[in-house]
């Protein structure tokens, strides 16, 4: 993960993430209006040289989901190493069957056919767009009848820069991520004159460039320099490559994902791309370079990589350190360690000494690690946060304390239970006529009550094999979901006794495991029933209900459901005393384990599915609060829900503002919260049986997504995986318009709705 130089093609996430489909090369000078790419076509649009293509790029972590690109296409470089150097809305995703397209109105649009949704376009269609090109230096452009460029990929970067590309002021590259959320690391140009690296929207851990100067911009030439250019390209700072001026046939500039910025060359000897230059050399150096995973250290070979000294977890993908003691604190002391908050990325900084530091944050409840930095300064930098990270050199002066837990050991080597000193025995070796008696006596009756155990066991296992024998012959279908008889159903139900909610009861089977089980009261088709159930069947996630089972049986049509044990949402929120335990951070969660659910429907499945019915009543939580989703993937049954995905976001956004005000759905209930917020009075509609705890900053996130996910217009509406990535905080989100006007005007901006380059308002 932290190798320098090679990181390139030594990360799995380069080489197994997007290959391409080997297609065939359609080259063309000019695309014409209507031109169209298709993953079920598998084109491409290439340059005149051969060296740039467009299409489809597949996702291997998510299969039969894709993104549109612009790839390296030269035959020098083997296909596996035709590196992707842009791509249409950086982190869209489409599904199976989607199109990429030049539309007759002069718009490129990305089309995902099975949500029935544009996804990202242009929006060039009031510029008099005549055609199309992918020019020789990978530069897609539209041009008008006049062959004047009114839209170009170069001015919409995603993580890379070609020769001759300029990076103005307020652009952003930003790195691909590692995971389905989105990454932190972005570049910006600042209206200062600086060229900086950040961490998420405030943390600048790399700057360079000419303060005295404004309005530059970033450009990478061909000889493999990197200049800060003003605005008659004049150059004011610059950085070389090892081979600058070299022959070099390829080039860019690329901001990887461990948030390191390279410059590569493509080495026709070795068939290799290789770095020639990294903006920061100590890879340990980059900000949060290993997340909550750990601290970054140098290996006996001299590598930079992650490890967690202060492990209180064997899950390698649980943060590093995670502070839930039930007894006592202990402080371990790390030397030539300095530690510093992701999350805030801020910490407190006092003047103390080495013991003082140790004792204040041994102290504090909230203190969980802190830094004293040892150089002649005597900070003692004290985080609150169990999200930190750091790095360990020898170099290092500083001196870091972790707050652990003193928990009891099970066994204490070093203490034994001394037994009192007891006197010898003289054992007599004659025949004891009592005990033989006694022993005698205690076999026969243990003889006995063993039989009868023996007979109770096989007559309650003959009895339970006899109570099986009717599912026997139906058993589980190839899903491992049990196909049950109606006389079952009501068994396990007790004649449905046990009502939970609308259609559903509880239910215990034989193994006394409980169940739920929903009644669909409807008259569904055996066939459509028992497809439907096994597609369900086969979705498995830790945020929607399991399917355990069905009946399918004289028109009966049953769901059995795990038990899910705090029941529905919407009873949490209507009961005062369930309400008290919907504290803001379970609700923020509940909203995020319910966003998780259907992005997974929506992008996680072999096939697109759609929910259809989301509601308060359809979410159960758990022992622990955490929220499933239930009743998923049964519009292949019910044709009037099948909506492709949009009404998902809808439902969603709607049970999030019932959840926030702690308000039943109500009509005026959207109007009154965007008025509220939009007044700057966002507290407000926050549910007054809340006590307190509310992170305003969250709020106003959530509230904007929830606003989003509202508008009316269907390509206004973020995807379920952007509503995630926002929800988590690694996505910024802007301000969102009235989500209930009827019409967008002919001149309004169709402004994405969510902009990584732009820090979230306060």
């Amino acid at each position: 993960m932290l190798k320098q130089g090679n990181f390139l093609f030594n990360s799995p996430f380069l080489l197994c993430v997007f290959f391409w489909f080997f297609l065939f090369h359609h080259v063309v000078s000019h695309i014409p209006l209507g031109s169209k790419l298709s993953t079920e076509e598998n084109n491409l649009w290439v340059s005149s040289n051969g060296d740039f293509a467009v299409g489809f790029v597949n996702h291997s972590e998510l299969p039969y989901q894709y993104s549109v690109g612009i790839r390296f296409n030269s035959k020098s470089i083997p296909f596996p190493k035709q590196t992707v150097v842009w791509l249409a809305g950086a982190d869209v995703i489409v599904g199976n069957k989607s199109f990429f397209q030049l539309s007759q109105n002069g718009e490129l649009v990305l089309v995902d056919s099975l949500r029935r949704v544009t996804v990202w376009t242009s929006n060039t269609s009031q510029l008099a767009v005549a055609s199309a090109l992918i020019r020789i230096d990978g530069n897609l452009v539209l041009l008008n009848r006049k062959k004047d460029v009114v839209w170009q990929s170069f001015d919409n970067p995603s993580d890379t820069l070609l020769p001759g590309q300029n990076l103005p002021v307020h652009k952003t590259l930003r790195a691909a991520s590692r995971n389905s959320v989105s990454s932190y690391y972005s570049l910006h140009m600042n209206a200062s004159g600086q060229l900086q690296l950040k961490w998420e929207s405030d943390v600048i851990y790399w700057s360079r460039g000419n303060p005295s100067s404004l309005n530059l911009g970033a450009v990478l030439t061909s000889g493999g320099v990197l200049q800060l250019v003003d605005r008659n390209l004049n150059p004011v700072w610059s950085v070389f490559g090892e081979d600058h001026d070299d022959s070099v046939n390829f080039r860019f500039l690329k901001l990887d994902i461990d948030g390191n910025l390279r410059i590569y060359s493509w080495v026709e000897a070795t068939g290799s791309w290789r770095s020639v230059w990294q903006a920061i050399e100590n890879q340990c150096n980059v900000f949060a370079t290993c997340g909550g995973h750990g601290i970054c250290v140098f290996n006996t070979s001299g590598s930079p990589e992650c490890r967690c000294p202060f492990k209180t977890t064997s899950s390698p993908n649980l943060k590093c350190f995670a502070l839930n003691c039930d007894s006592d604190y202990n402080m371990d002391t790390y030397e030539h360690t300095f530690l510093y908050g992701i999350y805030p990325p801020n910490e407190a900084i006092i003047i103390a000494s080495l013991q003082e530091c140790r004792e204040l944050c041994m102290q504090d409840p909230g203190c969980t690690a802190a830094t004293f930095t040892n150089d002649g300064t005597s900070q003692c930098r004290m985080k609150t946060s169990p999200y930190f990270s750091g790095h360990q050199n020898p170099s290092l002066s500083s001196i870091s304390f972790v707050k652990t837990c003193s928990d009891p050991i099970a066994v204490n080597p070093h203490n034994s239970i001394s037994s009192p000193s007891l006197s010898p025995v003289k054992r007599s070796h004659g025949l004891c006529l009592s005990c033989l008696i006694g022993a005698t006596s205690g076999t026969l009756l243990l003889f006995v009550v063993v039989q009868i155990g023996i007979g109770c066991f096989i007559y309650r296992r003959r009895k339970w094999i006899l109570r099986k024998a009717a599912l026997a012959y139906t058993g589980r279908n190839s899903k491992g979901v049990m196909m049950l008889p109606f006389t079952e159903i009501k068994d396990i139900t007790g004649n449905f006794k046990h009502q939970i909610g609308p259609g559903m009861y509880r239910g215990v089977l034989s193994n006394q495991q409980p169940v739920a089980v929903k009644d669909l009261e409807e008259t569904i088709e055996e066939r459509k029933f028992r497809a439907a159930v096994s597609r369900i069947g086969s979705i498995h996630h830790r945020n929607l209900v399991k399917l355990d089972g069905y009946c399918c049986e004289s028109g009966q049509r049953y769901l059995v459901y795990e038990y899910v044990k705090n029941g529905s949402l919407d009873k949490c929120i209507e009961d005062d005393e369930l309400n008290q335990r919907l504290t803001w951070r379970r609700r923020v969660g509940i909203c995020l384990n319910v966003a998780r659910a259907l992005c997974y429907l929506h992008a996680g499945c072999r096939e697109f599915i759609s929910h259809g019915n989301l509601k308060c009543s359809n979410v159960v939580l758990d022992k622990n609060y955490e929220a499933k989703v239930s009743e998923y993937g049964l519009e292949m049954v019910r044709p009037e829900e099948s909506y492709g995905g949009e009404k998902d976001v809808v439902d969603f956004g709607k049970m999030v503002l019932i959840l926030i005000t702690g308000r039943p759905e109500a009509k005026d209930i959207w109007a009154w919260t965007y008025e509220e917020w939009i007044q700057g009075h966002p507290e407000r509609v926050v549910d007054k049986r809340l006590d307190g705890g509310v992170d305003l900053k969250e709020l106003e996130r959530v509230l904007r997504i929830a606003f989003w996910c509202l508008q009316s217009e269907e390509h206004m509406r973020p995807s379920m995986s952007e509503v995630v990535k926002v929800l988590e905080g690694s996505l910024t989100v802007d301000p969102p318009r009235t989500p209930f006007s009827q019409r967008l005007s002919e001149d309004e901006s169709l402004e994405p709705f969510c902009k990584s380059q732009r820090p979230m308002e306060p």
